[in-house]
């Protein structure tokens, strides 16, 4: 298949640049078509620097277009007949420089390789998947196409730059040989003046055509840049700001560098055109130049956009980050962290060679007690291609420190703003010098707001005001964002809620887990989407265990202990109490599912659905399991060994169908380690736990948000029934440990328990699985005593005379 025939093949967008490129009478594509294999065939890069064998490819050219014609003759096509015969006549220009002909070929047929090469490489970006986005919308394809046009446009206008130089030259020559020679005879002098005449005419329109074709171009120049920097450039910066807070958006600039630096480029050759003009216009003027009126203007204008274009150019790739931190933009200080900046206009003579400096805060906000702080380390890097992956220009700085000044801060500030030190914002700001073929521009790039704390204690409350800040602004330099904090719209709330996860686990949050979380917020309404949340409401309200608090500390049970069985949908999560009852008692009896407290921070509870006495189904919770339960069993062989003892004395798992109907090895049995029984290393631990059931129905504790909760379902208790044995052998002798005395918990409401309940309950402080070595040594000592009101659940185990057991706290189940 020819060149010409792939060309007629590709996408329209392609064919767009191929019509684009044949808008000129270098060469007219009827010729391109007709004698498409004839002219791929010849060595037109031989022919341009050969001027014999140029004379030959154009006879044999002028005689192949003689053949066309005859053909159309015969074919009778009045129109192509015409239109060959014109083209021949217009060719006859290059019968003494066919040499510009094989050029202006060659050219073209080069040009169209690029397009092919572009349109292969989009067509492996599609196979591979890669950079989908580049392509995706209609106005990257107008502006991928726009940025074709400008460079084909340029290119072109280097050719006709080497045109106009040849016309001057021929001009000058035969002027100055004119001046030389004394011509006597009248006739011949005046012919000469006519030829000079008209070349100078000529001469004067190639000017006037060149300058308009600049204006052109910085016109097309000027759209393009409006696009980058005020459109493309500006949605980048905020996908960065959402994937700073966990929002899957690409934020890869490597499509972005490469249309600054085209347009880059482009404006660097029309700043060498005019420079050209002026030289030629230097060697041969004339009244009305048209270079020396219009040529200063369009020097100022070029001047304009590419320094607009490079100082839009230099941004901050990867924002500031501490290595263990939570998450970017939360630094502490006196310890180390990273940020890098990269600069979008490559060019690679200036590798090495462009000094970035790094400072803070340079404008800051005159607020009372706003702190100062210095950049300590390595502040000043040079923007090179080897400390990026993809050969960008970059300065990576990765050992900076920041530390706070002792003096000079702002006690004296004439605000009345108060902000506490999590809601303190401070900006870095990077700054540099491009310099390059008598250009120099001054640029700096700033860092997106940062939240400075001197202790870790402090980490989780500066997180929230990073995802706040990123959620909501539209300013990227508001450092008093927090005097007035705007409200979160829920469905931009939830997305965010929703990103944490996602970010942490792979897997975000559903529609009904989203639900769940506003119920808890607005309490029961049709429709969340018109609702908001406060910042106070987030972050500030029931301190210390605010909202996000409690979210935060869900998160970092699912993805430190859970994360296997988050991603693999086994954990419903955020469902309400109330919800929970509703699903379980529609299923069969053993039907169970997993979720979040609502009252314990970072705790996970399950409940299944039994069947009353009365034939009613009857849904059991147990005590929330926490970070300190988790750490030292895993959740799914407490799933897996849980165990209940039935009236008869036999113990048993009530858990056997997750919800809503999978049979619980098969969900969870690819996860249990491979002993079972007693083989199993955590059986031990669950065989011997005593399960204490409640005297009353419920069982209710006051979460941080309960009054949010007045909608009719209740929350799961704080605290539950509940206690351990210690482990035994066979050879072990009673145990005679008493009960520790029980604290009540601060948060449960008074009502909870009932007088006669309170020599149940066990310190909800002390470990689920504390001690249980201990007890090994402890039993040889001590001996059994009978203990009323407790149902111990011990495999292979002689109960009688059993009386008392060293309390540990476990899952407890409510009735």
């Amino acid at each position: 298949m020819t060149q010409w025939d792939r060309l007629r093949q590709l996408p329209p967008v392609y064919i767009q640049q191929l019509h684009e490129l044949y808008d000129r009478d270098g060469l007219p594509m009827d010729v391109r078509h007709y004698l498409s294999a004839w002219i791929e065939k010849q060595e037109w890069q031989r022919a341009a620097r050969d001027h014999d064998f140029a004379v030959v490819l154009f006879q044999v050219l002028l005689e192949n277009l003689d053949i066309q014609h005859s053909r159309f003759v015969q074919e009778e096509s009045f129109l192509l007949q015409h239109n060959i015969r014109r083209y021949k006549q217009n060719f006859q220009r290059y019968l003494d420089e066919p040499c510009s002909l094989a050029t202006a070929i060659l050219w073209f047929l080069e040009k169209e390789k690029e397009i092919l090469a572009s349109a292969d490489l989009a067509e492996q970006v599609q196979l591979l998947r890669v950079d989908q986005e580049a392509m995706e919308t209609n106005s990257q394809q107008d502006l991928e196409r726009k940025m074709a046009g400008l460079r084909n446009e340029v290119q072109c206008m280097e050719h006709t730059m080497v045109c106009l130089e040849e016309q001057q030259d021929e001009f000058d020559f035969k002027f100055q040989t004119h001046k030389l020679e004394a011509v006597v005879d009248e006739a011949l002098k005046k012919e000469q003046v006519k030829v000079l005449q008209f070349l100078a005419n000529r001469l004067n329109d190639c000017r006037k055509s060149i300058l308009s074709d600049i204006n052109k171009v910085l016109d097309w120049t000027d759209d393009l840049i409006n696009l980058l920097v005020k459109k493309e450039l500006v949605e980048w910066q905020r996908r960065q700001q959402k994937a700073c807070i966990g929002a899957p958006d690409n934020v890869c600039l490597d499509q972005l560098e490469k249309w600054f630096t085209s347009v880059a480029e482009c404006l660097f050759q029309v700043r060498g055109f005019l420079s050209k003009l002026e030289e030629l216009s230097g060697k041969v003027s004339y009244e009305n130049d048209p270079v020396k009126a219009r040529r200063p203007a369009l020097q100022k204008r070029a001047d304009t956009l590419l320094k607009e274009l490079l100082k839009s150019a230099f941004v901050v790739e990867t924002q500031p980050s501490m290595p263990q931190g939570k998450g970017p933009l939360v630094l502490r200080t006196n310890v180390q962290f990273s940020v890098k900046t990269r600069l979008l206009v490559k060019f690679p003579e200036l590798n090495h060679s462009m000094k970035v400096d790094v400072s803070m805060d340079r404008e800051p906000p005159q607020i009372k007690g706003y702190r100062r702080f210095n950049v300590m380390g390595t502040t000043t890097k040079n923007l090179n291609m080897a400390e990026s992956q993809n050969g960008g220009m970059v300065a990576d700085f990765r050992h900076l420190t920041l530390k706070e000044q002792k003096s000079g801060g702002g006690s004296k500030g004439v605000s009345d703003i108060s902000l506490s030190v999590t809601e303190e914002l401070h900006l870095i700001y990077f700054n540099t010098v491009f310099e390059l073929k008598g250009l120099a521009v001054g640029m700096q790039a700033c860092s997106l707001p940062v939240v400075i704390i001197s202790n870790s204690s402090q980490q989780q409350s500066a997180w929230a005001s990073v995802l706040w800040f990123n959620m909501l602004s539209q300013d990227p330099k508001d450092v008093v964002f927090f005097a007035s904090s705007p409200a979160a719209p829920w469905p931009q709330f939830g997305e965010m809620l929703s990103w944490q996860f996602l970010s942490a686990t792979k897997l975000g949050l559903n529609p009904d887990q989203l639900e769940m979380i506003a119920h808890r917020l607005f309490g029961k309404q049709p429709n969340y989407d018109t609702y908001k949340v406060a910042w106070s409401k987030f972050s500030k309200e029931n301190l210390p265990e605010t909202f996000w608090v409690w979210f935060d500390g869900i998160l970092f049970m699912v993805k430190t202990y859970l994360v296997d069985l988050w991603k693999e949908g086994l954990i419903m999560g955020f469902v309400s109490k109330g919800k929970e009852k509703s699903l379980l008692k529609k299923k069969k009896r053993g039907t169970f599912l997993l979720r979040f407290s609502e009252s314990v921070i970072g705790g996970i509870t399950f409940s299944w659905v039994e069947t009353a006495i009365t034939g009613e189904p009857d849904v059991k919770t147990v005590q929330p399991f926490t970070k300190e339960d988790l750490s030292q069993i895993p959740f799914h062989e407490i799933i897996r060994n849980f165990q209940l003892l039935e009236a008869d004395n036999v113990p048993e798992n009530p858990l056997l169908y997750l919800y809503p109907d999978t049979p619980k090895d098969r969900a969870f049995g690819k996860y249990y380690t491979e002993k079972t029984g007693d083989d199993s290393p955590y059986i031990k631990y669950i065989k011997t736990k005593l399960v204490f059931v409640s005297k009353e129905n419920t069982l209710e504790a006051k979460s941080p948000m309960s009054s949010d909760m007045a909608q009719g379902e209740g929350l799961e208790p704080m605290n539950g029934l509940c206690g351990e044995a210690a482990e035994q052998n066979e050879d072990s002798h009673p145990l005679n440990i008493p009960l520790e005395p029980y604290h009540p918990d601060p948060m449960l409401s008074s009502s909870v328990v009932g007088p006669q309940e309170q020599d149940l309950l066990i310190d909800p402080s002390t470990n689920l699985f504390d001690e249980i070595l201990q007890d090994e040594i402890l039993q040889d000592d001590l001996n059994f005593q009978e203990f009323n009101g407790l149902t111990p659940v011990l495999n292979d185990f002689n109960l009688q005379g059993f009386n008392g057991l060293l309390p540990q706290s476990c899952g407890s189940i409510f009735q």
